[in-house]
């Protein structure tokens, strides 16, 4: 399969580059600039491409003609508890979230839909139950649930209007993870995490479109 993922370069986006070349697969990891940990892996069918997904500009290299799996896993957190608190967040820091972690992967899937039409392919976009109305009982964090919450809906729309070309697109919860954006405090690891959601997308067409599923398989209210 030709794969294309973003936010390649650490945490879970390079657990799903790892995993997806030890299949054979063919992988396109993109990063807004540092490739981190990508620079290590020497594979013949890893492609590293730069995409800041922060700005319309696209990418800055070559992708394949078709895609069989889009991966939409950039993200940020913006600043911590405190800083998103009622009292303390900020216009500022609210846009900045909401458009990294939900316009950019809309940005994303309109610059390459063509190509993962060609394939009949699967997008899945990687949210957080800290986007989910139904599971919030502690507030807060306003940027991050927020921008988390938009990607569910924006990913459902997505999921309309591709069905018709053949496309499957579902939005994913990877559970607390132990990356460096919860400062390693997760309750599961990123190998839990990635083998957990690539079974999912493995059987994503046994789904409903726009369907919010965790890494366990279970589905998350919103």
């Amino acid at each position: 399969m030709n794969i294309l993922i973003t936010g390649a370069n650490r945490g879970l986006g390079l657990g799903f580059v790892q995993h997806y070349l030890a299949q054979g697969d063919s992988v396109w990891a993109c990063c807004r600039s540092d490739p981190g940990k990508l620079s290590d892996i020497h594979a013949r069918h890893l492609y590293p491409v730069k995409w800041d997904i922060a700005t319309d500009n696209g990418p800055h290299g070559a992708l394949p003609d078709s895609i069989d799996l889009l991966i939409n896993n950039a993200g940020i957190y913006g600043p911590g508890k405190n800083g998103q608190s009622l009292d303390n967040i900020t216009a500022s820091a609210m846009l900045e979230v909401f458009n990294v972690d939900c316009v950019g992967p809309l940005r994303v899937v309109q610059q390459v839909k063509n190509r993962v039409i060609a394939a009949k392919g699967v997008i899945a976009n990687i949210s957080s139950k800290m986007g989910s109305s139904a599971d919030n009982t502690s507030g807060g964090t306003y940027a991050y649930r927020a921008a988390k919450a938009g990607l569910v809906i924006v990913s459902k729309s997505m999921a309309v209007d591709l069905a018709p070309f053949g496309v499957h697109v579902i939005t994913l919860h990877p559970g607390w993870v132990q990356t460096d954006m919860t400062h390693q405090t997760g309750l599961i690891g990123v190998a839990t995490s990635v083998e957990g959601m690539t079974q999912v997308i493995a059987n994503a067409r046994n789904y409903a479109g726009g369907e919010f599923i965790a890494f366990d398989g279970k589905i998350v209210p919103y």
